[in-house]
């Protein structure tokens, strides 16, 4: 079946993880979905590149959180924060393509 992220989280957020790279943090409505979504490995460094548009190169790192039934995904700022050329400075709005991220799962 097909599933879009919003409807499986709770929380998706973005945010500076200081001056050089963004963290993703998305944190699942249940422990079973997250177990579902972390087994499945939907969310990886191929399908966050592909969404984003960036090299797996610039991800550092996905890490799965079980205590908080959350994926992180950190990656390498395209401009640092507070360059001229920035034009979100915390990072907080850089989510908004995974909220229409979609995938195929068995629940």
């Amino acid at each position: 079946m097909r599933y879009h992220l919003k409807d499986l989280a709770d929380v998706i957020r973005s945010k500076n993880s200081g001056p050089y790279e963004l963290t993703f943090d998305i944190m699942f409505k249940t422990e079973d979905i997250y177990k579902r979504v972390c087994t499945a490995d939907v969310i990886n460094k191929t399908s966050f590149a592909s969404l984003y548009k960036i090299s797996t190169d610039d991800i550092m790192e996905v890490i799965h959180f079980h205590p908080a039934k959350a994926i992180k995904v950190t990656i390498v700022r395209p401009v640092s924060s507070g360059d001229l050329r920035e034009t979100d400075v915390y990072g907080a709005q850089q989510h908004a393509p995974l909220m229409n991220f979609s995938f195929d799962m068995e629940l």
